[in-house]
């Protein structure tokens, strides 16, 4: 179970970046609405990882987190705000997969 909330304490990293490119480009009382967003998102990503962590290794749980949190926010850049998605940004977002995989795999 704690290994599911870990993967969603990722994603809520992802959710906080998000926002913040988002306010970057709001404009007026939206903007509020998206440091509303990733105040929210940092708040239930910091304790979900503080759950997750009472049972998985720290290093192990923090490495995933941030790579979850790492890949997640690349793909938003390319898909949400037309950042280049060139040969070499996804090689390495692969290798990134491979690592967060091999992470999980060999951890007791």
């Amino acid at each position: 179970m704690n290994w599911v909330l870990l993967v969603i304490a990722g994603l809520f990293e992802v959710g906080f970046a998000t926002c913040l490119g988002k306010a970057k480009e709001a404009a007026g009382v939206s903007v509020y609405y998206w440091y509303a967003g990733f105040l929210l998102s940092l708040t239930i990503s910091m304790i979900l990882l503080v759950k997750a962590t009472q049972t998985l290794p720290m290093g192990t749980a923090y490495a995933i987190w941030t790579g979850i949190g790492a890949l997640g926010t690349v793909m938003v850049g390319i898909l949400v705000f037309k950042e280049p998605a060139s040969f070499w940004r996804v090689f390495f977002l692969l290798t990134l997969i491979a690592s967060i995989v091999g992470l999980k795999a060999v951890s007791h």
